[in-house]
């Protein structure tokens, strides 16, 4: 019956989304009516997270602000659903990249790049990365509990990359050792703000609460000497962003033990202060964390 259901709602998003994008953010202010004035999905969670992380704030400000994310949570999802039929041509229309050479520079000195980014304004559509590269790029994934949805959703991002290797996290230093073996440079993808377990052994304060968080990215950097690089997504307008490469770290072996992970939590902190309702608010981050004094 599940697979009946995947294939039905297959069906649906297909046909629907062969409609143009301005047509389907008509849709989108739709959806947002229902899912914030009708369903409420998640608005608590949401909420309580802005109130926490902007304590400055007032409620009503927050509010605002919970009423702008879920406006971007409903553009969100009929962009990503819109890539079933969008060429990667319009992708590169729609996500320019202003400083490409920071990655280049890198890889001509053969040198291979950790980037690092959160799920912030449309990171399924910043999967499109690699096709401005000349090298082989590997994306680091959790994956769904759906099967049928996890198998489309790594072909439409395979899609638009077709050199990019999608791997779950526990491949990651098999897959870049083979890399290396071949003399290939290499873009090692991470979204950094998923969330580990409770027990997890690393936590660091993040927009005012201690929480786990994963240090992954630093070792594989670290062991291979891979630089770090931060890619921040800007927003533009409806359906269109920019995307910039900001180097961490050229030498992370150099580095103390925490060190790359406090900066890129640091860094991701920045980003949502500039334009905190492009930040994934309704993902409960904070499940394990730990109130500021």
């Amino acid at each position: 019956m599940k697979i009946v259901g995947f294939y039905i709602a297959f069906v649906l998003i297909w046909l629907l989304t062969l409609l143009p994008l301005r047509i389907l953010y008509l849709f989108s202010n739709l959806f947002y009516f229902i899912i914030y004035y009708i369903i409420g999905y998640r608005k608590k969670v949401v909420i309580d997270n802005l109130q926490h992380a902007f304590p400055e704030k007032s409620k009503s400000e927050v509010i605002t602000l919970s009423k702008l994310f879920f406006r971007h949570f409903c553009d969100i999802l009929v962009e990503s659903a819109k890539t079933i039929h969008m060429s990667p041509q319009e992708i590169e229309r729609r996500v320019t990249y202003p400083n490409p050479e920071i990655l280049h520079k890198y890889f001509d000195r053969g040198q291979s790049v950790v980037l690092v980014s959160g799920h912030y304004g449309n990171w399924e559509w910043m999967s499109n990365t690699p096709r401005i590269l000349k090298h082989k790029a590997l994306a680091i994934y959790k994956p769904l509990q759906n099967e049928q949805f996890n198998k489309l959703i790594l072909k439409i991002r395979k899609r638009y990359a077709p050199q990019i290797e999608l791997i779950v996290m526990n491949e990651v230093v098999r897959v870049i050792i083979q890399q290396l073996k071949n003399k290939q440079v290499i873009l090692t993808w991470f979204l950094t703000d998923q969330t580990p377990p409770r027990n997890y052994p690393f936590r660091t304060e993040f927009l005012h609460r201690e929480v786990p968080f994963y240090t992954g990215f630093e070792k594989i950097a670290k062991k291979f000497r891979h630089a770090v690089v931060y890619s921040q997504m800007t927003k533009i307008k409806r359906g269109h962003y920019k995307v910039e490469f900001i180097p961490l770290f050229d030498d992370p072996a150099a580095t103390q033990e925490y060190e790359i992970t406090k900066k890129v939590v640091s860094t991701l902190e920045n980003t949502i202060k500039q334009q905190p309702e492009y930040w994934l608010w309704s993902h409960r981050r904070w499940k394990h964390s730990k109130e500021k004094p």
